[in-house]
């Protein structure tokens, strides 16, 4: 409701939802599409496509429903003031121009201050709430680094992204494998070079035996 301060705020872009998926609805619409395409959703191949689809999208933007933000509120403290960097986090979401995914990793490294630290899969757990949702990749990398420095509040937080596009890979451009790469830098990421040259070698290439998280 208009003016209600009750409501919590959702992550930059994002109302925050009162409701649930209207599957339904989703069925209504995906007949509709089917029909628009000129294809038949009473023939046995499609017969079921409409439902299908609700619970594919009732699952894959299942983090409209969620506040990832909870995944932050158990902090651990520990004597550790140096980079913390976790690789290769799997990455799934919907881009909204074209309801198409894109898919790839993130790279998420923080710096503790006063030994505030969190779970390495809870940072995992962040990124995959907020790419549960139509997004762009921009402003999903600026919502991961904002979440984590705005609940951690550590001395800095650099986030990459780099994911294939299908809208550009399928349609338009049609340049499938094009990566396209994003960043977001805080604190000392931002203000010292010499720090987010050292996290950007490390996501390159540095320790690249060890394994993924």
């Amino acid at each position: 409701m208009k003016g209600d301060k009750s409501r919590p705020k959702a992550p930059s872009g994002h109302p925050r939802p009162v409701r649930s998926m209207d599957l339904a609805r989703i069925e209504r619409g995906v007949r509709l599409i089917l029909e628009g395409v000129g294809e038949n959703p009473r023939r046995e191949g499609l017969r079921e496509t409409p439902a299908r689809v609700a619970r594919m999208y009732q699952e894959i933007l299942g983090g409209l429903f969620e506040n990832p933000e909870i995944h932050l509120k158990t902090v651990h403290k520990e004597k550790h003031d140096e980079m913390v960097l976790i690789k290769n986090i799997p990455l799934y979401s919907m881009c909204e121009h074209h309801m198409l995914p894109f898919a790839g990793v993130a790279h998420v490294a923080y710096i503790p201050k006063d030994g505030r630290i969190v779970g390495l899969s809870k940072i995992a757990r962040v990124v995959e709430g907020l790419s549960r949702r139509l997004q762009v990749q921009e402003r999903l990398t600026k919502q991961a680094a904002d979440m984590i420095m705005d609940h951690l509040d550590p001395q800095g937080v650099m986030v990459v992204v780099e994911a294939e596009h299908m809208c550009m890979s399928m349609r338009g451009a049609k340049k499938p494998k094009s990566i396209t790469v994003t960043s977001a830098v805080r604190g000392v990421f931002r203000t010292h070079p010499v720090t987010r040259a050292e996290a950007i070698t490390l996501i390159r290439g540095g320790l690249s035996g060890g394994k993924e998280v």
